[in-house]
């Protein structure tokens, strides 16, 4: 088995992992520092495109945990370095939320939010504004052939006290049943967004762990990219569904307060 101690690099998911909802997860600010301690570095990397990096470095500092933008990566970011290599100012229609929207003009995108326009791409993100309107506008684009786009593909997002809220793989899975079409996915469990992050920082792949708790996320990320790939209970996943899933990593644990003594 891969050992811990020699991994220098940690891209750590955060619904689920570091935090839920608004509650941090017991021992995960003593796990960040420890990691700093022994002079490893992390990154938080997060499917969740409603959000952009600043609301998740102000939200990571009222939990108590100073971050800096430098150190949160985004499926949203990782959508437009993609779509920045493929066409610069792009044409898209985008499902998104406010932040979302304004990260992509910042990229350079025109977003056109209306029916019949000549466009390049349909993006789906984590729309938590999504209303009936733009998801039928979205629908017309990808039945007449538009490269259609998402963020990442997780079904549900994760909150306190076992609840959840539907996430963008949800509305994806809505959007095939009207249109037969399926998106590319950018964010986890794309080994691409391990390769974007290695070449934005200057990184090597094999000082990279991944650590999620999600199975068809987090962990096919770290398989895909072969990168050791750690997974935890605090989220999503519960050791029940790991013992009847295929998929599987190299590590698992409760939580990384679990994972403190084997860095």
């Amino acid at each position: 088995m891969k050992n811990l101690k020699d991994k220098n690099v940690y891209l750590l998911d955060m619904d689920g992992t570091i935090y839920l909802g608004d509650e941090l997860i017991d021992g995960s600010k003593q796990f960040l520092e420890t990691l700093k301690e022994k002079g490893k570095r992390y990154i938080f990397l997060t499917n969740n495109s409603s959000k952009n990096k600043e609301a998740y470095v102000d939200k990571l500092n009222k939990l108590g945990i100073q971050a800096s933008t430098e150190e949160v990566f985004t499926s949203g970011e990782a959508t437009t370095m993609y779509l920045k290599k493929q066409k610069e100012g792009a044409k898209i229609y985008l499902l998104g939320t406010k932040a979302l929207e304004e990260e992509f003009e910042r990229e350079g995108f025109i977003l056109e939010k209306e029916r019949h326009k000549d466009i390049d791409y349909v993006v789906l993100g984590f729309d938590t504004t999504l209303t009936y309107e733009k998801l039928w506008t979205a629908c017309e684009y990808i039945a007449e052939g538009v490269v259609y786009i998402a963020t990442h593909p997780d079904f549900n997002c994760p909150l306190p006290n076992n609840k959840f809220m539907p996430d963008a793989g949800a509305m994806a899975a809505l959007i095939e049943a009207s249109t037969g079409k399926t998106p590319q996915v950018i964010g986890k469990p794309n080994k691409e967004v391990v390769g974007s992050i290695a070449s934005k920082y200057g990184l090597n792949k094999e000082d990279m762990v991944m650590v999620g708790d999600r199975l068809y996320t987090d962990i096919k990320t770290g398989i895909n990219a072969g990168i050791t790939s750690v997974l935890v209970y605090s989220g999503e996943t519960k050791e029940e569904d790991y013992k009847n899933s295929e998929i599987r990593a190299d590590y698992a644990f409760n939580s990384v307060k679990d994972m403190i003594d084997l860095l």
